[in-house]
Formats: C-alpha cells, structure tokens, sequence
C-alpha cells in the first residue's frame, strides 16, 4: 500500500492516460535559446525516468512579437519543429509524456514590437506595447493555432495554453489592460472573446485527439481584476470550447502579493482551485507552493484538484515520484522556493538550476560518474559547501570523512532556518542529515580537525566557512552589541529598540528575525492571507483587499554606509518582497551613514562626507550584520600542502548557498 494513494493513482486528461496525477508544470529555463538540442533533451528525459506523470515545457513564443524577450524560443521554422522532434523522441522512449506551453507575453514581452489589447505599459517591462487592430488580433490567435499544430508535428502529446499570469490573454480580460470598446473589450463577453476564440482555433487544427490544457487565471491579485463570476464564466467557456484540463493561474507578474517565494505557505492557493471544483466537467489541476509528496496527497484527498502540478521540485530533485512511490520520501531533494538559482536565472538570462541541486539544467555537462580510482578524501566543515562535496564524492565511490567542529550540520544554512519565512531550510538540513545516514560518508561532530590528522588523506577539502566581520566602530565599554550569529543562534538575545548595522541581505534577515512573531504567518496561511491582503474573489474582484500586517515584535532600525538603496543586492524575484515586508513592520532604513559611536543608548551616526545631520539612532541592542571573513585558521597549519577550498572559507561575500553547492558538487565530481 503506497503512501500517497491519491497522488500516485492514474487519471486520464481527454486523450490521454496518465499513471499518476503529478504535473511538472512549466518552467523557462533559457536551454532551447542556447541551441544545444541534446541538453534539452536529457533535461526532460532525465525527469522522465524519474517518473513524473506529465511534463509542460517552459513558454513557447507563437510569434516574435509574443516571445518574452528578442530571440525567444518558439516552433517557426522546419528545424524548430526537428529539434524539438529530438526533445519529444528522447522524453518518449524514456516512457514519458510531455506537452508545450505556447505563451503569448503580450504587454511583458522584452521587445519593442510587444503588442497588447491597449497601448499600456507594464510596470515590469521597458516597452508602451503597441494595440492591435482587428487584423493585427486575427494574426495572434491564427499563430497560436500554428504553434499548436506544430507542436503536435514535433511529437508533443498536448498542449498549455498561457491564459494567466498577466500575459496576453490574460491582459485582454480585465480592464486594468483592456481599454479597447470594440468587440474584443467593454463588457467581460467581448473581453474574455480572445481566450474562448483561441482554445476553439486550436481544437480545429490540433485535433480531438491532442491534449489541450488551458491555464486560467483564477485569482489575478491585481486592482480591477476578473470578479469570480467571471473566472467561472471564462472556465465553462473554455471547457466548450474543447480544452481537456484547466491548470490554475495564481497572480499576475506584476502583483504585489508573492505567490511562489519560500515566504509563501505551502499550497497556500490550493483553495482557489476548490472553489472552481463542480463549476466544469474538467479535471483541475492546482499549484504554487507544492514541493513534498503529504502536501500534494493532502490536497488530492480532501477533493480541491485532480492533479497537483509542481515545478521548482522537479529542479531539486527529478527523482520527485519515484522516491515518493518507493516509499523513499525523505530522501526527496527539497525544492525551498529560494528563487535565487531558477527564477532568478531566468530573468538575468541565464540558464536557470537549482540552488539544491546544480545538475538541474547542466544534466550533460555536470556528470557524476563513478570514480575509477577511489581515494581516502577529507572533509572539513559540515555546512552547504562541505555537505555537497561529501554526498558527492561519496555518491561516486570515494572513502570520505566528514568533520564538524559543531554539535549539528548546516552551518549558515541553520542561521537562514531561523529566519521568518524560510522554515524551508529547516527541511534541507533535514535532507542532508537523512542523505548523511544514508551515505558511507564517516562523520565527526564536535570534532575540530587538526592538520596532523589529515596527513593520511589523499585529497583535503576545507569548507571551514565564515565568521562575523566586526566593524571598527567606537564602542562605549557597556553599550549591548551582539552579531548576526549569536542572535540567530539563540545564543543572545535583543531588547524592544533594535538597530542593525548593515543592510545587506544578512541585515535583511536579523530584521525580519526580529519584527515578525513566532510562529511566522507562513506557518499562519489565514493570517498570512490578511498581512498581504489576499482575500476571496467571490468577495473582492481579482482577490484583492487591503493588507492587515501584524503588529511588529521590536522596533528596528536598520543602516548601512552605502549610499544606494538597502537591499540592493537581494535576490532580483524576491528582494521586493522582503523590503515590503519590512515596510509594513514599520522598519526604518537609513543608508550613507557614517557609524560615529555606539552608546549604551544608542547609535550616534552622521550623514554623508561632511557627517552632516548629526544624530542618535534609539536602541537598547545593536546588531552587527557588517559582512563577514572566510575562516581558514586549519590552512596556515597545513603549511604548503595542496588543499581545496570552497564555500564561505574561499570567498565571504554574502552567505550564498547557491555557490557554496554548485563549488562543493563540481569540485565533488570532477576529483
């Protein structure tokens, strides 16, 4: 008997039969752009063999003018069709089926030929879009049909068609976009003629016997968003107009309400999708904020979807279904919702991977073959670098030793467990402890390695990490000044009025460790609804009231040197969140200060080269969050012996995990 009956029982969408109701929803990761073929391919194969039910590939242009940025991947020419025949071919003999988005960016699209209903700009793209004309319309929808038909020319077994997130169809919904008075506008008949017109366009040249899934904005969280009478309107307009599944849409772009960041609660949307459950005769598929196997096997058994589709988890981990089915659960890679490796990869241009697992997207550049030459491999320093390097070089079938000077492993990963928000990391150490125990890997905590025990090894490899930086600032001899580390160790605590030297994404953290309550409203999701003003779209139109933040813990203050923004260098997706959290909490934040004194009450600082405007910053505790240094103590004791060095203790930027596993998994496969 399986643990997750729901999750792993078949379902069938129109044509096709699936052997699970797992959905790999789509995700862009600039592979098709890079023109090597191959490595899309065994992208997908990859997750194929790891058994997931259905994939959607990441957004497919239908024209130049759709794609999301100049030069965006799409089916327009016969080698189109070819190179996407070898993604299919290979997803195919794998056993796995897998279907095409085809996204239509409208309004978001990076291009100065973007078009839209009307000639409004977003907020998040460069261009004023230029409003289409009666033919101009007539050649998107006849586009999106041809991207379509080729895609089942290509071996697709379905396609998604983008309705939601605020691209094109979308925008052509509501009046926030939509100021045309023609039949494509005005009344929600005429504004929701484009999506309807779309799905029946595509069921005539696709075929009955082609998946289509149409992916429905069921809560646009934008100001004039589609009332709910409109979404369920738009869901049996779609269902007759020939479309197998409905995928749920959460949000626009350009909302201010986060809905896939760690912060958010898991299957914090869930209920939006319940809510259309009776309204269609189509399977429903619901998302955001899935990544284990309970979550998704809660949502099936109590009847709020039909399908769960998860993303981001396929990036930590491809083996996802799999490991569920065999009763491996634990031993699935978390996807913590991070964004700093996958969406913000996407966004930069980049090929987007995962923070937890930097094979995702470099599946044939970053091999972990088995070693031909076994050797005896030192590991000091059990944190995100240290962790990687084992399980990596142990996976391989090296003899490693782990050494931790610590009680328990995760290093700076259990200072980021701490933190409001991101309980997520709290399940990846989980993760690297249950990998550990799995692995041949020989640990020693509480143990400090000294270098004459290292002697015997073949290779060394110090992730020793970081220690605090402490500032050269004048201190009065009993003013109460702690660091990052000893606050979010529990080894110091902080009284009512707190300032926070340093606003980097440390000092972001220290301050939201301090305002929020235990436990934080991600834990809360009714109260976490309220603080960012989610509410229902039965009641408000696009699912949006006004936010109710709780009442901050502690007043804090927060300063840098820097002249420019705080926050600057927070992650490109999610920095916006953190600094509108704070602001709700009422965080003040200062930036080109000079730190002249700390006083028992207070921080006395001063502005600018001159030290203009003089004053006292009130605080009964400061923190220092000022950067920290690499902690290479054993290599001077190792003298001219070749050591590898990663992680923290090679470079002490910002805590960054991301690198700090990508160093420890390359260095793990290439020894």
């Amino acid at each position: 008997m399986t643990a997750f009956p729901h999750l792993l029982s078949p379902i069938t969408l129109g044509p096709l039969p699936l052997p699970n109701r797992v959905l790999m929803g789509s995700m862009h990761t600039n592979l098709e752009e890079r023109g090597d073929w191959n490595r899309v391919a065994e992208f997908y194969a990859e997750r194929a063999r790891g058994g997931v039910g259905l994939m959607v590939t990441g957004g497919m242009a239908p024209n130049r003018e759709g794609g999301v940025f100049d030069g965006a991947a799409g089916l327009f020419t016969p080698e189109d069709i070819a190179n996407h025949r070898l993604v299919t071919d290979r997803v195919h003999e794998e056993g796995g089926r897998i279907a095409m988005q085809v996204l239509h960016a409208g309004r978001y699209a990076y291009t100065a030929d973007c078009v839209a209903p009307s000639a409004i700009k977003s907020p998040i793209s460069p261009y004023t879009p230029h409003e289409l004309d009666e033919a101009g319309i007539e050649k998107q929808i006849a586009d999106i049909a041809i991207a379509a038909a080729r895609a089942r020319e290509a071996g697709y077994d379905g396609v998604e068609i983008m309705g939601s997130e605020g691209y094109f169809l979308n925008q052509f919904l509501v009046t926030h976009t939509n100021r045309r008075t023609d039949r494509w506008g005005g009344s929600p008949e005429n504004r929701m003629r484009l999506p309807v017109e779309v799905m029946a366009r595509v069921r005539q040249v696709a075929g009955a016997d082609f998946l289509l899934i149409y992916r429905l904005s069921m809560i646009d969280l934008i100001p004039d968003g589609q009332t709910w009478d409109q979404v369920v309107t738009l869901a049996k307009a779609v269902e007759a107009a020939g479309a197998h599944a409905i995928n749920t849409g959460i949000g626009w772009h350009e909302a201010r309400v986060p809905t896939i960041a760690t912060s958010v609660p898991r299957a914090a949307f869930s209920w939006v999708t319940q809510k259309l459950k009776g309204q269609v005769g189509l399977p429903l598929i619901t998302s955001n904020r899935i990544n284990r196997p309970e979550v998704a096997e809660e949502i099936l058994a109590r009847g709020a979807a039909d399908m769960v589709s998860m993303a981001r988890p396929f990036l930590a981990d491809p083996d996802f279904v799999a490991k569920a089915a065999s009763g491996r659960a634990a031993r699935i890679a978390p996807c913590i919702a991070c964004n700093q490796a996958c969406l913000d990869h996407t966004f930069a241009g980049k090929v987007s991977s995962c923070l937890v697992n930097p094979r995702a997207g470099h599946e044939t550049e970053l091999v972990l073959a088995p070693t031909a030459t076994p050797k005896r491999i030192a590991v000091v320093g059990a944190g995100a670098a240290g962790l990687s390097a084992a399980l990596t070089l142990d996976a391989r079938g090296h003899q490693v030793t782990l050494f931790e000077r610590d009680a328990g492993v995760g290093g700076q990963l259990r200072f980021a467990a701490e933190v409001p928000g991101k309980e997520e990391f709290k399940g990846l150490i989980d993760w690297y402890r249950t990998e550990l125990a799995a692995s041949g890997v020989t640990l020693h905590l509480n143990h400090r390695a000294r270098a004459a025990e290292l002697a015997g090894f073949d290779e060394v490899i110090l992730a020793t990490g970081v220690r605090p930086r402490w500032p050269e600032i004048e201190t009065a001899p009993n003013a109460q000044v702690i660091n990052y580390a000893d606050l979010l160790s529990g080894q110091a605590t902080a009284g009512r009025t707190v300032a926070v030297i340093g606003a980097g994404g440390i000092g972001f953290d220290v301050a939201e460790y301090l305002v929020a309550e235990r436990p934080s409203t991600t834990l809360r999701p009714a109260d976490w609804r309220t603080e960012w003003g989610v509410g229902d779209p039965t009641c408000w139109p696009g699912g949006l009231m006004t936010p109710e933040p709780e009442r901050p813990a502690r007043s804090v203050t927060m300063m840098q040197r820097k002249p420019e923004r705080p926050g600057r260098t927070l992650g490109r997706t999610t920095g916006w969140i953190h600094r509108a959290s704070l602001a709700a909490y009422g965080v003040q934040m200062l930036r080109g200060v000079n730190y002249e004194r700390i006083e028992p009450a207070g921080v006395r600082i001063s502005f600018g080269q001159s030290r203009e405007s003089p004053r006292l910053v009130p605080a009964d505790t400061v923190v220092i969050c000022a950067g920290q240094e690499s902690e290479r103590g054993l290599l001077a004791e190792l003298g001219d012996r070749p050591v590898h060095v990663i992680g923290g203790a090679d470079v002490a930027a910002e805590l960054d995990a991301k690198r700090a596993i990508d160093q420890g998994t390359r260095l793990g496969a290439r020894l």
